[in-house]
Protein backbone atom coordinates (compact mmCIF):
# COMPACT_ATOMS: atom_id res chain seq x y z
CA UNK A 1 0.00 0.00 0.00
CA UNK A 2 1.27 3.41 -1.11
CA UNK A 3 2.23 5.86 1.32
CA UNK A 4 -0.63 8.60 0.70
CA UNK A 5 -2.79 5.87 0.24
CA UNK A 6 -1.79 4.62 4.28
CA UNK A 7 -1.87 8.48 5.37
CA UNK A 8 -5.92 8.99 3.55
CA UNK A 9 -7.01 5.47 5.82
CA UNK A 10 -5.23 6.87 8.75
CA UNK A 11 -6.95 9.94 8.34
CA UNK A 12 -10.43 8.64 7.32
CA UNK A 13 -10.68 6.34 10.31
CA UNK A 14 -9.80 9.52 12.87
CA UNK A 15 -12.68 11.01 11.33
CA UNK A 16 -14.29 8.15 11.57
CA UNK A 17 -13.67 7.61 15.68
CA UNK A 18 -15.16 11.51 15.71
CA UNK A 19 -17.75 11.24 13.65
CA UNK A 20 -18.71 8.06 15.29
CA UNK A 21 -18.08 9.33 18.82
CA UNK A 22 -16.05 6.56 19.59
CA UNK A 23 -14.92 7.39 23.11
CA UNK A 24 -18.17 8.18 24.17
CA UNK A 25 -19.12 4.69 22.85
CA UNK A 26 -16.22 3.09 24.32
CA UNK A 27 -17.42 4.61 27.90
CA UNK A 28 -20.75 2.90 27.08
CA UNK A 29 -19.10 -0.22 26.11
CA UNK A 30 -16.88 -0.43 29.20
CA UNK A 31 -19.97 0.08 31.38
CA UNK A 32 -21.53 -2.67 29.99
CA UNK A 33 -18.24 -4.51 30.22
CA UNK A 34 -18.55 -4.23 34.27
CA UNK A 35 -21.94 -5.35 34.87
CA UNK A 36 -20.53 -8.54 32.16
CA UNK A 37 -17.34 -8.56 33.66
CA UNK A 38 -17.72 -10.79 37.07
CA UNK A 39 -19.98 -13.30 35.73
CA UNK A 40 -17.79 -13.73 32.84
CA UNK A 41 -14.95 -14.35 35.41
CA UNK A 42 -17.15 -16.58 37.81
CA UNK A 43 -17.80 -18.58 34.40
CA UNK A 44 -13.63 -18.16 33.47
CA UNK A 45 -12.53 -19.75 36.64
CA UNK A 46 -14.96 -22.05 37.31
CA UNK A 47 -14.20 -23.96 33.81
CA UNK A 48 -10.07 -23.31 34.47
CA UNK A 49 -9.80 -24.77 38.20
CA UNK A 50 -10.63 -27.93 36.20
CA UNK A 51 -7.75 -28.10 33.90
CA UNK A 52 -4.68 -29.71 34.63
CA UNK A 53 -2.40 -27.15 35.70
CA UNK A 54 -1.70 -26.20 39.26
CA UNK A 55 -3.10 -22.38 40.35
CA UNK A 56 -4.10 -21.40 37.26
CA UNK A 57 -6.24 -18.80 38.14
CA UNK A 58 -3.70 -16.83 40.81
CA UNK A 59 -0.92 -17.30 37.66
CA UNK A 60 -3.54 -15.44 35.67
CA UNK A 61 -3.91 -13.27 37.92
CA UNK A 62 -0.21 -12.71 38.19
CA UNK A 63 -0.14 -12.31 34.56
CA UNK A 64 -3.30 -8.94 34.89
CA UNK A 65 -1.27 -7.82 37.67
CA UNK A 66 1.38 -6.18 35.22
CA UNK A 67 -1.51 -4.46 32.99
CA UNK A 68 -4.48 -3.26 36.20
CA UNK A 69 -3.87 -1.44 39.47
CA UNK A 70 -2.66 -3.68 42.62
CA UNK A 71 -6.00 -2.49 43.85
CA UNK A 72 -7.82 -3.37 41.08
CA UNK A 73 -6.29 -7.23 41.29
CA UNK A 74 -7.28 -7.38 44.68
CA UNK A 75 -10.76 -6.26 44.07
CA UNK A 76 -11.69 -8.79 41.61
CA UNK A 77 -9.75 -11.58 43.50
CA UNK A 78 -11.48 -10.83 46.68
CA UNK A 79 -14.96 -10.62 44.81
CA UNK A 80 -14.64 -14.26 42.61
CA UNK A 81 -13.16 -15.94 46.04
CA UNK A 82 -16.24 -14.74 47.88
CA UNK A 83 -18.08 -15.94 44.96
CA UNK A 84 -16.74 -19.02 43.45
CA UNK A 85 -15.42 -20.95 46.75
CA UNK A 86 -18.37 -22.24 47.91
CA UNK A 87 -20.27 -22.05 44.87
CA UNK A 88 -18.21 -24.06 42.59
CA UNK A 89 -20.26 -27.09 41.64
CA UNK A 90 -23.34 -25.14 41.12
CA UNK A 91 -21.39 -22.88 38.59
CA UNK A 92 -20.67 -25.96 36.28
CA UNK A 93 -23.79 -27.27 37.29
CA UNK A 94 -27.48 -25.27 36.78
CA UNK A 95 -25.81 -21.44 37.07
CA UNK A 96 -23.30 -22.73 34.18
CA UNK A 97 -25.55 -21.30 31.61
CA UNK A 98 -27.23 -18.33 33.54
CA UNK A 99 -23.35 -17.41 34.15
CA UNK A 100 -23.08 -17.49 30.76
CA UNK A 101 -25.99 -15.26 29.81
CA UNK A 102 -25.13 -12.68 31.66
CA UNK A 103 -21.88 -12.41 30.62
CA UNK A 104 -22.54 -11.96 27.03
CA UNK A 105 -24.32 -8.89 27.68
CA UNK A 106 -21.13 -6.66 26.71
CA UNK A 107 -21.07 -8.47 23.19
CA UNK A 108 -24.80 -7.62 22.99
CA UNK A 109 -23.29 -4.00 23.57
CA UNK A 110 -20.51 -4.59 21.24
CA UNK A 111 -22.81 -5.55 18.27
CA UNK A 112 -24.48 -2.37 18.39
CA UNK A 113 -21.21 -0.39 19.29
CA UNK A 114 -19.52 -2.09 16.25
CA UNK A 115 -22.39 -1.37 14.17
CA UNK A 116 -21.65 2.23 14.72
CA UNK A 117 -18.06 1.90 14.00
CA UNK A 118 -19.12 0.45 10.33
CA UNK A 119 -21.69 2.84 9.95
CA UNK A 120 -24.46 0.22 9.44
CA UNK A 121 -28.11 0.06 11.05
CA UNK A 122 -28.80 -3.04 12.22
CA UNK A 123 -32.64 -5.24 11.54
CA UNK A 124 -31.70 -8.36 13.35
CA UNK A 125 -34.30 -9.65 15.20
CA UNK A 126 -33.27 -9.93 19.15
CA UNK A 127 -33.70 -13.50 19.40
CA UNK A 128 -31.24 -13.86 16.70
CA UNK A 129 -28.65 -10.49 18.00
CA UNK A 130 -28.84 -12.41 21.62
CA UNK A 131 -27.94 -16.03 20.27
CA UNK A 132 -25.00 -13.94 18.54
CA UNK A 133 -23.75 -12.16 21.77
CA UNK A 134 -24.37 -16.06 23.43
CA UNK A 135 -22.45 -17.74 21.13
CA UNK A 136 -19.21 -15.12 21.09
CA UNK A 137 -19.30 -15.25 24.90
CA UNK A 138 -18.52 -18.84 24.70
CA UNK A 139 -16.38 -18.34 21.74
CA UNK A 140 -14.30 -15.64 22.91
CA UNK A 141 -13.80 -16.58 26.12
CA UNK A 142 -12.78 -19.92 24.51
CA UNK A 143 -9.82 -18.35 22.94
CA UNK A 144 -9.08 -16.09 25.51
CA UNK A 145 -8.71 -19.67 28.11
CA UNK A 146 -6.12 -21.45 25.22
CA UNK A 147 -4.23 -17.65 25.00
CA UNK A 148 -4.00 -18.41 28.74
CA UNK A 149 -3.19 -21.85 28.49
CA UNK A 150 -0.46 -20.83 26.54
CA UNK A 151 1.01 -18.01 28.82
CA UNK A 152 0.77 -20.08 32.02
CA UNK A 153 2.42 -23.51 31.01
CA UNK A 154 5.88 -21.60 30.72
CA UNK A 155 9.39 -22.28 29.18
CA UNK A 156 9.47 -26.02 31.26
CA UNK A 157 6.38 -27.45 28.43
CA UNK A 158 9.02 -26.25 25.46
CA UNK A 159 11.05 -29.08 27.07
CA UNK A 160 8.66 -31.45 27.57
CA UNK A 161 6.99 -30.96 24.23
CA UNK A 162 10.42 -31.14 22.67
CA UNK A 163 11.40 -34.30 24.41
CA UNK A 164 7.66 -35.85 23.57
CA UNK A 165 7.80 -35.19 19.77
CA UNK A 166 11.57 -35.26 19.01
CA UNK A 167 12.27 -31.58 18.40
CA UNK A 168 15.42 -29.33 18.37
CA UNK A 169 17.14 -27.49 21.25
CA UNK A 170 16.39 -24.26 18.72
CA UNK A 171 12.19 -24.88 19.65
CA UNK A 172 13.58 -25.02 23.27
CA UNK A 173 15.30 -22.03 23.03
CA UNK A 174 12.30 -20.18 21.13
CA UNK A 175 9.81 -21.24 23.09
CA UNK A 176 9.43 -18.65 25.50
CA UNK A 177 8.92 -16.24 22.38
CA UNK A 178 6.56 -18.81 20.59
CA UNK A 179 4.76 -18.90 23.96
CA UNK A 180 4.01 -15.01 23.44
CA UNK A 181 3.32 -14.98 19.35
CA UNK A 182 0.84 -17.94 19.74
CA UNK A 183 -1.06 -16.14 23.22
CA UNK A 184 -1.37 -13.32 21.07
CA UNK A 185 -2.02 -14.82 17.37
CA UNK A 186 -5.30 -15.79 19.34
CA UNK A 187 -5.89 -12.62 20.40
CA UNK A 188 -5.73 -11.47 17.21
CA UNK A 189 -8.29 -14.65 16.00
CA UNK A 190 -10.41 -13.26 18.71
CA UNK A 191 -10.85 -9.90 17.68
CA UNK A 192 -11.58 -11.07 14.66
CA UNK A 193 -14.56 -13.60 15.17
CA UNK A 194 -15.82 -10.04 17.15
CA UNK A 195 -15.35 -8.14 13.99
CA UNK A 196 -16.94 -10.87 11.44
CA UNK A 197 -19.87 -11.85 13.28
CA UNK A 198 -20.84 -8.68 15.00
CA UNK A 199 -21.44 -5.88 12.96
CA UNK A 200 -24.30 -6.44 10.68
CA UNK A 201 -21.90 -6.45 7.65
CA UNK A 202 -20.96 -9.03 5.01
CA UNK A 203 -17.16 -9.35 4.67
CA UNK A 204 -14.26 -11.64 4.26
CA UNK A 205 -13.14 -13.21 7.84
CA UNK A 206 -9.12 -12.49 6.20
CA UNK A 207 -10.75 -8.70 5.83
CA UNK A 208 -10.87 -8.56 9.27
CA UNK A 209 -7.19 -9.12 10.09
CA UNK A 210 -5.80 -5.86 9.88
CA UNK A 211 -8.09 -4.06 12.03
CA UNK A 212 -7.71 -7.23 14.47
CA UNK A 213 -4.14 -6.95 14.64
CA UNK A 214 -4.31 -2.73 14.94
CA UNK A 215 -7.04 -3.14 17.85
CA UNK A 216 -4.34 -5.72 20.00
CA UNK A 217 -1.77 -3.86 19.36
CA UNK A 218 -3.12 -0.52 20.62
CA UNK A 219 -4.53 -2.28 23.34
CA UNK A 220 -1.23 -4.24 24.27
CA UNK A 221 0.33 -0.34 24.28
CA UNK A 222 -2.21 1.33 26.15
CA UNK A 223 -2.09 -1.07 28.73
CA UNK A 224 1.23 -1.42 29.11
CA UNK A 225 1.12 2.39 29.42
CA UNK A 226 -1.55 2.43 31.71
CA UNK A 227 0.12 -0.12 34.01
CA UNK A 228 3.60 2.41 34.15
CA UNK A 229 1.23 4.98 35.07
CA UNK A 230 -1.09 2.58 37.84
CA UNK A 231 2.56 1.37 39.68
CA UNK A 232 4.14 4.60 39.56
CA UNK A 233 1.94 7.62 39.68
CA UNK A 234 -1.71 7.06 40.45
CA UNK A 235 -3.03 7.25 43.89
CA UNK A 236 -6.81 6.31 42.95
CA UNK A 237 -7.40 5.46 47.01
CA UNK A 238 -5.93 9.04 47.73
CA UNK A 239 -8.85 10.46 45.69
CA UNK A 240 -12.15 8.17 45.20
CA UNK A 241 -10.94 6.45 48.77
CA UNK A 242 -12.14 2.45 48.44
CA UNK A 243 -13.84 3.26 44.78
CA UNK A 244 -10.47 3.45 43.76
CA UNK A 245 -9.72 0.06 42.86
CA UNK A 246 -13.27 0.00 40.90
CA UNK A 247 -11.98 3.32 39.15
CA UNK A 248 -8.48 1.85 38.17
CA UNK A 249 -10.44 -1.36 36.49
CA UNK A 250 -13.02 0.89 34.54
CA UNK A 251 -9.71 3.29 33.24
CA UNK A 252 -8.31 -0.11 32.21
CA UNK A 253 -11.51 -0.93 30.13
CA UNK A 254 -12.25 2.01 29.42
CA UNK A 255 -8.95 1.81 26.41
CA UNK A 256 -9.57 -1.38 25.87
CA UNK A 257 -12.92 -0.96 24.38
CA UNK A 258 -11.48 1.89 22.62
CA UNK A 259 -8.86 -0.17 21.23
CA UNK A 260 -11.54 -2.72 20.08
CA UNK A 261 -13.73 0.51 17.90
CA UNK A 262 -10.60 1.76 16.37
CA UNK A 263 -9.97 -1.43 14.85
CA UNK A 264 -13.64 -1.57 13.51
CA UNK A 265 -13.66 1.64 12.28
CA UNK A 266 -10.17 0.86 10.20
CA UNK A 267 -11.68 -2.30 9.00
CA UNK A 268 -14.50 0.00 7.67
CA UNK A 269 -11.95 2.53 5.78
CA UNK A 270 -10.36 -0.71 4.17
CA UNK A 271 -13.29 -1.65 3.01
CA UNK A 272 -14.41 1.48 1.18
CA UNK A 273 -10.57 1.51 -0.12
CA UNK A 274 -11.40 -1.84 -1.26
CA UNK A 275 -12.92 -0.96 -4.97
CA UNK A 276 -15.41 -2.44 -4.06
CA UNK A 277 -19.20 -0.35 -4.04
CA UNK A 278 -21.33 -0.99 -0.80
CA UNK A 279 -24.69 -3.05 -1.71
CA UNK A 280 -27.66 -0.84 -0.30
CA UNK A 281 -30.82 -2.49 -0.29
CA UNK A 282 -34.20 -0.23 0.77
CA UNK A 283 -36.31 -2.15 2.51
CA UNK A 284 -40.20 -0.36 3.79
CA UNK A 285 -39.45 -0.07 7.32
CA UNK A 286 -35.35 -0.02 7.70
CA UNK A 287 -32.19 -0.14 5.62
CA UNK A 288 -29.80 -2.62 5.30
CA UNK A 289 -26.35 -1.51 4.36
CA UNK A 290 -24.25 -4.67 2.99
CA UNK A 291 -20.29 -3.64 3.04
CA UNK A 292 -17.88 -5.85 1.05
CA UNK A 293 -14.68 -6.00 1.33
Amino acid sequence: MKPHVIKHVLFETYNGVTRNHTLQMSAALSYYVVLSLFPAMIFFSAMIAYLPIPDLFNQASALMADLLPAESMGLVGKVLADVITPNRGAFLSFGILATLWASSGVFAAAIEALNMAYEVSDDRPFWKTRGLALGLAFTIEFLALVALFVLVVGPRFGEWLAHRIRLSEVFVLLWPYLRWSIAIAFAVLAVEVLYFFAPNVKQRFQATLPGAVAAVTCWICLSYVLGQYFRHFAKFNKTYGTMGAAIGLMIWLYWTAFAVLVGAALNAELAKLSGKPSQQQDQTTNTKIHVVA
